[in-house]
């Protein structure tokens, strides 16, 4: 099993999570969250006068997948994310050694 993190622009958000849908799982967690990678924020005009924003809103996609189906989840989410422009964000994939379902007490890839 494996966990894939997306941090996406929020724009994207609704075709992202569309797209993850489609794998048959829709179980997963979504946040709104703010940060900056290499670009350090942007400038803004608001009423005449420039501003910083050093932290962009951004959203973050959490879904814990079977190994079978990560590199088409991760290349999907890249097609539909991806505006080839600064701030599309980043995806993280990492290894879970073990899920359980609370309610039933499943473990494994029975409780995704």
């Amino acid at each position: 099993m494996k966990k894939i993190e997306a941090i996406i622009r929020p724009e994207k958000l609704e075709a992202v999570v569309e797209v993850l849908e489609g794998f048959g799982h829709s179980g997963m967690n979504i946040t709104d969250v703010r940060g900056h990678g290499r670009q350090k924020g942007m400038k803004e005009l608001f009423r005449g006068r420039e501003y910083e924003v050093k932290f962009i809103p951004k959203a973050k996609v959490e879904i814990v997948l079977q190994d079978a189906v990560v590199e088409k989840a991760v290349n999907a989410i890249i097609a539909v994310a991806k505006t080839g422009q600064i701030g599309d964000g980043k995806i993280f994939v990492s290894d879970i050694l073990d899920t359980i379902r609370v309610r039933t007490g499943e473990r494994g890839e029975n409780a995704i």
